[in-house]
């Protein structure tokens, strides 16, 4: 009866049909894109000729699912960025020495 139930919630709203990482693999905090893969978009499949194709490309145009998702993320701090954004990017006003080409 649990599982009827569950699957008839499914087809009602599709987001619950979709499969999460933490539903597989012990996560840690991680970001919607990798909980849910299924919602990413990006992908282009365009058409390629044959004799062009790669395996890398076939590979590449797979979507990902949670089994090749990470299963933990670790965010990079944006401090050096945000002081850039505040004072500006380094300058060079040194001197000049080299000598002038020639356009003739």
């Amino acid at each position: 009866m649990a599982s009827e139930t569950k699957t008839m919630d499914a087809k009602a709203n599709p987001e619950m049909s979709s499969e999460c990482t933490s539903d597989y693999y012990r996560t840690e905090t991680i970001p919607d894109r990798f909980e849910k893969p299924e919602c990413f978009q990006g992908y282009n499949n365009k058409a390629q000729h044959i004799m062009y194709s790669t395996t890398n490309m076939r590979y590449g145009s797979k979507g990902p699912t949670v089994h090749t998702v990470p299963t933990s993320f670790h965010c990079k701090s944006q401090k050096f960025t945000e002081h850039l954004g505040k004072c500006g990017m380094y300058r060079n006003e040194g001197l000049n020495t080299g000598l002038d080409q020639s356009k003739v």
